[in-house]
């Protein structure tokens, strides 16, 4: 029978690398385009990238779609997102 201790471990894991990955996102996002992200404004869901951010910044970062992707294959490996919304 599992624990509740270990359930409760493995949920914190699942949170903390998705912190961990939304954290990585803004990083990179501010690196190559200076636009400043919050933590709030990213969700990931589904190898995709939603951003809740006004859609002139998201203009910036779409045309800098490739540049991003490949910055975050470099930190993230196969859980980088491939799509942005």
């Amino acid at each position: 029978m599992i624990e509740i201790k270990d359930l409760l471990l493995n949920f914190s894991k699942l949170l903390l690398s998705e912190e961990v990955r939304k954290e990585s996102v803004r990083e990179t996002i501010l690196k190559i385009t200076k636009v400043p992200i919050k933590k709030e404004e990213i969700k990931i869901k589904n190898g995709t990238l939603y951003l809740n951010i006004k859609p002139i910044y998201k203009n910036e970062i779409f045309i800098k779609r490739e540049q991003i992707i490949s910055e975050l294959e470099a930190v993230l490996g196969k859980k980088t997102p491939q799509n942005f919304r």
